[in-house]
């Protein structure tokens, strides 16, 4: 059973991962039980990510497109319209054309409509999509009581996993809340409250139309500072941020660009989002869509714009304080991924931490990986926020 490490790295930074304690020399029998050990419990875990995994049937593999129709609206397709290019060809050159301007491309106009009801946040998204539900962003509210010890009011915006209930993540929001911190729970495109009618499950924010899947990472990552407007509106000084799965790779895409964010929470992490959809136990549907038209590679330039692999740079240059945390076993953001973003982070010198867990992307919601999750993240908040 691997045993957990805290190893130092420079003066201001952390990581914590899992490394297997090999028994004395002496006793090679040991050595030989300890790894039949971890194989059984790799399997045990493996068989249970399968397991939790097959439970949805309502997965649909949707055809591919490249959804061209859903970027009219950015601002570099306005300046640089479609001029005979072949898709791919103008797609490659719309993800170049955003990443040498970032920041114009998750540019917005604050909403003027914030209204907070029966705990409910609600507001117009100030990206526009054709279905109306997906307009209206809707955010749960946990607010703190006022700690009359400490001036300093302190919140944070969850980004729940894909395809999260209504209610996922409320008990971490109302777990941060108990610790002082308030937590303002945000549905993402397309989920929940904001699904269209004809859907089952949150398949416009990641789904074989290119362009679509661009432009709801978009959107997320619009509507989530308007979050911090909010916030900020209330009189909170310190501001923080929680992403789980899909919701990690999103806030990572906010903290680059959002410059009041003081501390971040990745649950899950991955460098690009074509590996995480093309490798993934609980995104093959969706490269089914992709598999006869294009590969993982091209799929890796198609979405380049919206991974968190292309802004680490500027993600390092706000000096924010960072907690990774990935599963030794995840079937869907897999541990490769995991290490290799955090490599990068390493290598650029950002103030972080990293978290290991022994388990996999589903069972990371499971007793008791869930609680010891839960408790990383709180105490990370809780001491630097």
């Amino acid at each position: 059973m691997p045993a957990i490490a805290h190893v130092g790295i420079g003066s201001a930074q952390f990581s914590s991962t899992y490394v297997t304690i090999p028994p004395p020399a002496r006793y090679p029998w040991k050595r030989t039980r300890m790894r039949a050990l971890t194989r059984m419990y790799e399997r045990w875990i493996l068989d249970r990510e399968n397991h939790l995994c097959s439970r949805a049937t309502n997965r649909v593999v949707r055809k591919f497109e490249w959804g061209l129709e859903w970027a009219h609206r950015w601002p570099c397709v306005q300046r640089h319209p479609k001029n005979g290019e072949h898709p791919s060809e103008y797609v490659t050159k719309l993800n170049r054309l955003v990443m040498e301007d970032s920041d114009d491309f998750f540019a917005y106009q604050r909403p003027a409509d914030f209204e907070l009801r029966d705990g409910l946040l609600r507001f117009t998204s100030p990206v526009h999509t054709p279905f109306p539900e997906n307009n209206a962003v809707h955010a749960q509210w946990f607010p703190a009581k006022p700690d009359p010890k400490n001036g300093t009011r302190k919140a944070v915006v969850v980004l729940p996993h894909w395809n999260a209930p209504a209610d996922g993540h409320n008990a971490l929001c109302r777990g941060l809340a108990r610790l002082g911190i308030s937590a303002l729970r945000i549905s993402l495109p397309y989920h929940d409250y904001r699904m269209p009618a004809e859907l089952e499950r949150a398949d416009y924010a990641v789904s074989s139309n290119v362009c679509r899947t661009m432009d709801a990472a978009r959107q997320a990552v619009i509507d989530v500072r308007c979050c911090f407007d909010w916030l900020e509106m209330q009189g909170f000084a310190r501001l923080g941020i929680v992403g789980t799965s899909l919701g990690s790779a999103y806030a990572c895409l906010v903290s680059a660009h959002e410059p009041r964010i003081a501390v971040n929470v990745f649950n899950h992490c991955s460098t690009y989002v074509a590996d995480v959809v093309w490798t993934g136990l609980s995104t093959r549907h969706v490269r089914q869509g992709f598999e006869e038209h294009i590969d993982r590679d091209m799929l890796r330039e198609f979405w380049k714009a919206i991974s968190p692999v292309s802004y680490l740079d500027k993600f390092a240059s706000r000096r924010q304080k960072s907690l990774f945390i990935y599963a030794a076993y995840d079937t869907t953001f897999l541990p490769e991924f995991s290490r290799d973003i955090v490599s990068r982070i390493q290598a650029t010198g950002a103030d972080h931490k990293v978290v290991v867990l022994p388990c996999g992307h589903y069972t990371l919601g499971e007793t008791p990986f869930k609680f010891i999750d839960g408790y990383h993240i709180c105490s990370f908040l809780k001491r630097h926020l």
